[in-house]
């Protein structure tokens, strides 16, 4: 809802009946005219839906769930899809085509229960050329297999939105229409890890489990033989990524987790292959193999966890992938990087500016809130410049291209250092893990040398055996999986509870800020309400009747924060009714006048100097109602700035004006730092600024605006309505219905070091262990086989019910419901 009331002189509300729900959608019905079947509409559009469906057979789409339309059905404009009939267009979305038969994908955000998953996978039925149809719940995604000769992509895109499920599409879907394959061969490594570990160990039981009897030689041979033959994918397949990622460490001139580990499965390999073909042992191949399939399996959890968002979007995220553009042919869909200086592209209401323009009609009412953080649209008359990422709010806009996309000043601001920089590296080189195996893998090789010339002296037959066996027992697999399971539980709980981060060492960068800035518009403030408060006149409810019927036909924001202030309200004729962009709405109704606008426009006295830009008046006849719009914060702010500001420094840079100074200040305190009208590069150098005095930072935002800081900071936190919508690139993004948790996550991240230090001791302690019995070549191969098992055992329960019990006590989620 667009607006909170809180008003300093009385109104009548509408009064007090039983107010009709739509069915479609379960929004409350202004009127009861809109029937079919004895079944309430809200408007034309979800009554047609309605009819669509109940034509088509599909009304079991309404049993599974009441009123499962998420939002009231929009009128559709008639060439609001026609890009899709450009061929060169509609091809970059195509997932696969021979010509008839085509796949594609379209991202739905409407999908959000089981009601729109049947309607959607029942699709064929609404339009014969579509095949087939599939729902991925998760990243609110439906492929769709149709024919081209049947229908068409523009079709279905308009079929779609016609039921309440829009498709949206933006120039990132053209840029990376091909999903990489890089999980596919991931899962095909796991599930032959798999296959191979299971066998291996299944042949290596007998051997194990005979003792000191032993088992008849040719079987002791056939068994060994075939766990080699199995073992051979496994190092020279699934294994790869390993060495890919050690050897870029090593040309880095570092020692990565990774360097370690393949040292191992290299010893492990050779000494099993020496000791099956010298027929002295069976090896260690088992061991080898399920290092590499647990591995496997721990990086393909936490990267299915995150399947579904994104934290590398940019803008193209967030811009159309075409615009209309007038020509001497007539309305042409042009892609945006095919824009040209001088063409004329026609925008409407809700659309995106593609590009630097200048206004040629007099309609630009443009919120530039996710671009510059400014929480009011502004007012564009004709000739001004506006800029890419603006959005039209009013009616047809008609602008003339200055600059084509890859200049304008969004993209820009892309290509600031801040955006080439890969925080994912830098993070990890930093990390306590990878900075804890280089010198693990220092002393492990120190250790190794000191045992080759203790045994060359006393015992030169037991090096080769003392030393491959000291650097399999020590291997730091241990360590790694203390971090992994450790940071993949905490990394669970986070995502419980609304927090989901790019990667683990996100962890650690939360755990040392001690600098945390806040974005205003959207994070601070709530999208969409404001406190609206009025002084002066008390409408009547014959007034109040007047004014909604005024209202509630524009879509100025004042408007419609006025009209979900007025409430539901009998339907009144109007006789006149006429807006003028920027100044306001003048209407009548037989001898009534009706001005709704600015000071000046309904012939009041201008604000004064520092008066809040939010005012408008309302004029019925003689009668003046002043009316002030402010932001509205968002319930949990108070609560969680409060448990912030006695362990942070804080800082609030907003692109919109300093008219709630005082207010914010009191908020965040009077030490914090405060700097208002600023521009997306002033956030980037205000933190950069903090970080070269040695501040760790953390931004939280929200927008487009915020994009810079948020790659800037050491953590970038994107607070979003909806995770799976569009979101600048960032380090973690964080649901804001969960905002009230987040001093509690900070909490448990800052202390997640401990339990990862308790998990490393018990590593420690295994390998302190191992390496006794491996340099007095005591070791043999069932003892390595039970000790590797209890002691990664041992690491998941310890850090299992750790990390638990820190999230319990301080009331984190910390399990499904």
């Amino acid at each position: 809802m667009p607006v909170i009331v809180d008003s300093d002189v009385a109104v009548p509300k509408a009064r007090a009946k039983t107010t009709p729900i739509c069915y479609h959608c379960g929004v409350e019905c202004m009127t009861t005219s809109i029937r079919t079947e004895e079944k309430y509409f809200c408007c034309e559009g979800c009554r047609l839906v309605y009819q669509l469906i109940n034509d088509s057979g599909m009304c079991d789409y309404y049993s599974l769930q009441s009123h499962p339309g998420l939002a009231q059905v929009k009128p559709l404009r008639t060439d609001k899809f026609l890009f899709l009939d450009t061929e060169a267009i509609a091809e970059k979305l195509y997932q696969f085509t021979n010509g008839d038969l085509t796949i594609v994908t379209l991202y739905i955000p409407a999908i959000h229960c089981s009601s729109c998953m049947w309607l959607l996978e029942h699709l064929g039925r609404l339009d014969k050329g579509v095949s087939e149809s599939r729902i991925n719940f998760t990243a609110k995604e439906v492929t769709i297999h149709f024919s081209r000769k049947q229908t068409s992509l523009r079709k279905i895109a308009e079929l779609l939105a016609t039921v309440g499920y829009e498709p949206y599409i933006s120039l990132d879907n053209a840029n990376n229409k091909v999903a990489s394959s890089f999980t596919k061969r991931r899962i095909i490594k796991l599930g032959v890890a798999g296959f191979c570990f299971g066998n291996i160990m299944m042949m290596s039981f007998p051997e194990y489990l005979a003792g000191n009897t032993g088992i008849e030689k040719q079987y002791a041979h056939l068994f060994r033989y075939l766990n080699l033959l199995l073992s051979l994918p496994v190092f020279f397949y699934c294994a790869t990524e390993f060495y890919a990622a050690a050897w870029a460490g090593i040309k880095q001139k570092t020692l990565n987790i990774d360097t370690p580990i393949v040292a191992a499965l290299l010893i492990t390999f050779s000494r099993s292959v020496y000791e099956i073909i010298t027929k002295t042992g069976g090896g260690y191949l088992d061991s080898m193999s399920g290092i590499v399939f647990f591995m496997l399996v721990g990086r393909i959890v936490q990267e299915r966890t995150y399947s579904s968002l994104s934290f590398t979007r940019d803008y193209k995220s967030y811009f159309p992938i075409a615009v209309n553009v007038r020509t001497t042919e007539g309305l042409i869909s042009r892609q945006l990087q095919d824009l040209q200086k001088d063409d004329i592209v026609v925008l409407h209401n809700e659309e995106i500016i593609p590009a630097d323009a200048v206004v040629l009609n007099n309609n630009a009412l443009i919120d530039y809130s996710f671009v510059t953080g400014e929480a009011e649209p502004v007012v564009v008359k004709q000739n001004e410049m506006v800029y890419a990422g603006g959005k039209q709010t009013g009616e047809e806009l008609i602008l003339r291209i200055v600059k084509p996309i890859a200049g304008s000043y969004l993209t820009s601001l892309w290509n600031n250092h801040a955006f080439k920089q890969n925080k994912t590296n830098t993070n990890d080189k930093k990390s306590s893990i990878h900075l804890l195996s280089r010198y693990f893998t220092i002393v492990l090789f120190t250790l190794a040398l000191l045992t080759t010339i203790f045994w060359y002296y006393y015992d030169p037959s037991k090096i080769i055996t003392s030393v491959s066996a000291m650097l399999i027992v020590a291997c730091p697999c241990a360590l790694l999986l203390a971090a992994t399971f450790t940071n993949g539980n905490i990394l669970r709980i986070f995502n419980l509870n609304g927090l989901y981060l790019r990667d683990p060492t996100v962890i650690e960068q939360i755990a040392k800020t001690d600098h945390i800035v806040f974005d205003k518009t959207g994070t601070i403030t709530q999208p969409g309400t404001n406190e609206l408060t009025s002084a002066g006149h008390t409408l009547t409810t014959g007034e109040g009747n007047l004014l909604y019927a005024v209202t509630s036909q524009s879509n100025h924001p004042n408007s419609v924060a006025l009209t979900q202030w007025l409430g539901v309200r009998d339907a009144t004729q109007l006789d006149s009714w006429t807006e003028t962009p920027g100044e306001g709405i003048r209407a009548a109704k037989g001898s009534r006048q009706i001005l709704v606008g600015s000071g000046r426009f309904t012939g009041q006295k201008s604000e004064t100097e520092g008066a809040e830009k939010a005012t408008f008046y309302v004029q019925i006849d003689s009668n003046v109602t002043a009316f002030y719009i402010r932001s509205s914060f968002r319930p949990a702010i108070p609560a969680v700035i409060a448990g912030m500001r006695r362990k942070y420094a804080l800082s609030l840079l907003s692109g919109d004006n300093d008219r709630e100074r005082s207010l914010l200040k009191n908020l965040l305190g009077q030490q914090s730092t405060m700097l208002f009208e600023q521009k997306p590069v002033d956030k980037l150098n205000y933190i950069g600024r903090l970080q070269q005095k040695g501040h760790k930072v953390m931004m939280i935002g929200d927008g487009l605006n915020d994009a810079g800081a948020l790659q800037q900071s050491n953590v970038g936190i994107t607070l979003a309505e909806d995770v799976n919508n569009f979101t600048p690139a960032c380090d973690a993004i964080f649901s804001a219905n969960q905002l009230s948790r987040l001093p509690a996550l900070l909490q448990m991240a800052r202390q997640s070091s401990v339990i990862i230090r308790l998990s490393f001791a018990i590593s420690v302690l295994y390998n302190i262990a191992g390496l006794y019995f491996a340099v007095h070549g005591l070791m043999r191969p069932v003892v390595a086989a039970i000790l590797m098992p209890c002691s990664t055992l041992s690491i998941v329960i310890v850090s299992s019910g750790c990390s638990n019990l820190l999230a319990w006590r301080k009331g984190l989620t910390i399990k499904t419901a």
